[in-house]
């Protein structure tokens, strides 16, 4: 079965900038594009770091009041250093959250949970920049039809993984939540059956009232000789 991967969902060719771009110019990116955070990428394309909404509102934060409460696990040069930084490169974070294209979604959502990232930066094996994956990008495959599903479920897990005939089996899928019903051939088919069915990307959840027609889990005594 393939399963989503992060070149599928990715938003490609995203808007970067450089280290040397200006507060106010990443100010204007964020508001205009909506977007919550923008990679920071070298003259070769490859990333340096990322600055986030939240990094911008920090700043500010820490200009106002630099010695609040919230920022005594900062130490006073690092609250300079945030409260004066004037381009994208004094302000980043130099150790982003990056992924591989080929990574699946699932993969991604456990990285971006782990890191508790807003994004994650999709790169290359040279660290090149090719995409950038929002937590939004990840809840696409919740999006897909119903009927895409049930073509997966039947041509892929059925017939495919299990390798079982898919005749019998009345697969029916309602705003993500599969149905199946009717008969497999083996009754060890069972036991893998929802399991595969509920990691189809795009499934919320799983039902079966299935028969078998042939107990094959029984092993039948030899003969006597």
């Amino acid at each position: 079965m393939r399963h989503y991967e992060v070149r599928d969902i990715m938003t490609a060719d995203p808007v970067a900038v450089t280290p040397a771009t200006p507060i106010k110019d990443l100010a204007d990116f964020l508001v205009t594009r909506r977007i919550g955070a923008l990679p920071v990428v070298t003259p070769l394309g490859r990333v340096a770091g990322v600055v986030t909404e939240a990094d911008l509102l920090r700043k500010e934060q820490i200009r106002r009041d630099p010695d609040g409460q919230q920022w005594r696990h900062l130490s006073y040069r690092d609250r300079r250093a945030i409260a004066t930084a004037e381009t994208a490169g004094e302000l980043m974070s130099t150790h982003p959250v990056t992924v591989r294209p080929t990574a699946t979604t699932a993969e991604a959502a456990r990285l971006m949970d782990r890191h508790q990232a807003r994004c994650l930066l999709v790169v290359d094996e040279s660290g090149k920049l090719l995409g950038v994956v929002s937590p939004r990008d990840l809840l696409r495959i919740f999006l897909r039809p119903d009927e895409e599903i049930k073509a997966e479920i039947i041509r892929d897990v059925l017939s495919g993984y299990l390798g079982t005939n898919p005749a019998p089996v009345r697969v029916d899928v309602t705003d993500g939540v599969a149905r199946l019903t009717g008969e497999v051939e083996r009754k060890s088919v069972l036991e893998s059956l929802l399991p595969a069915v509920r990691s189809v990307d795009g499934v919320i959840d799983v039902e079966g009232q299935l028969r078998y027609a042939f107990d094959d889990t029984i092993q039948m005594p030899r003969p006597v000789t």
